[in-house]
């Protein structure tokens, strides 16, 4: 276990205590027992949207978009399209110099060398998916050379699925070394790990999936590829903030959440927003701590912040 990813006491704890038959990922995952049941979802969310309205003001949705991870996941992508796509993110100091950037521009790994080089703009994040992404079905080998070239072509945030097929069956050390591993080649750069809670069906499995994550070394959780449905929900959003929550007390360790996944409406933006503020409160509620992903959203919200 590499101990960048966790402090000696969390270690400590999770050592200690340990027992032969019981795997340290089971005895991790048993320090966090309670998973929300679905009637608290119900009305944490249900109250969460019914602040949508009272948060839909110009300075929240300035906020928010200085969060999102702008994003172009496409098969028609290419070197055109993809510097096209980075001039827009550049021409936003001028059209709106009133505006904090977006926190990312989110593409395929083979697009890393285009966004870094034609990237103009200070503090914008140029994120890559890597490993294997949508599906993670390959081999360790492929998801580390990948993501080693994405870095070296100007990567500073690494997007990767968890090991859906490996977690479901039961295979804890393969999902969380293969994380502990691009965790490692990251080494200070973000490591986002997609959880694609469409897949993961129920709250104990996304409670478990984030926790493990956490441990292994993510510096973000993410709801959703966008790939499967379904994509981001409120419902996975509330259980992955819980868990978020519930780490950093006893690890001290802040981890961010990101909602992607078909989140295209002023209205999805700001149910995540009040999630985020309700469960982690307003310290979460930065682009280092908070991100949406989306391809659509980002043109309705500088409309909506525009009066138009």
């Amino acid at each position: 276990m590499s101990e960048h990813f966790h402090s000696h006491d969390e270690e400590e704890l999770y050592h200690d205590h340990s027992c032969e038959e019981q795997s340290k990922y089971e005895f991790v995952m048993n320090e966090y027992p309670e998973t929300p049941s679905d009637e608290e979802i119900a009305t944490a969310v249900k109250k969460a949207g019914e602040k949508v309205e009272k948060n839909r003001k110009k300075e929240i949705l300035k906020e928010i978009y200085s969060c999102l991870d702008l994003t172009t996941l496409k098969c028609t992508d290419n070197a055109e399209s993809v510097l096209a796509f980075t001039e827009k993110v550049n021409a936003l100091d001028e059209t709106h110099p009133d505006l904090k950037n977006v926190a990312a521009i989110c593409v395929y790994p083979n697009f890393a060398g285009i966004v870094s080089q034609s990237l103009e703009v200070e503090g914008v994040e140029v994120a890559c998916v890597s490993g294997g992404f949508p599906s993670s079905q390959t081999f360790p080998e492929v998801k580390i050379a990948e993501t080693a070239l994405a870095l070296k072509e100007g990567a500073t945030e690494i997007d990767i699925v968890m090991s859906v097929g490996k977690f479901l069956s039961g295979d804890y050390e393969g999902v969380c070394d293969e994380i502990q591993e691009l965790k490692d080649l990251c080494g200070e750069k973000s490591l986002k790990v997609i959880l694609e809670t469409g897949a993961l069906k129920n709250a104990e499995n996304i409670k478990k999936a984030a926790i493990l994550s956490m441990y292994s070394g993510a510096d973000f959780i993410k709801t959703s590829t966008g790939k499967e449905a379904p994509g981001a929900t409120p419902y996975a959003a509330y259980v992955m903030c819980k868990a978020i929550k519930e780490y950093y007390a006893k690890s001290g360790r802040k981890v961010g959440f990101k909602a992607a996944g078909g989140i295209t409406s002023v209205e999805d933006a700001l149910l995540y927003y009040n999630i985020v503020e309700d469960v982690l409160g307003k310290e979460w509620l930065n682009s280092k701590l908070f991100r949406i992903g989306t391809s659509r959203l980002a043109g309705t919200l500088l409309n909506e912040i525009a009066g138009e």
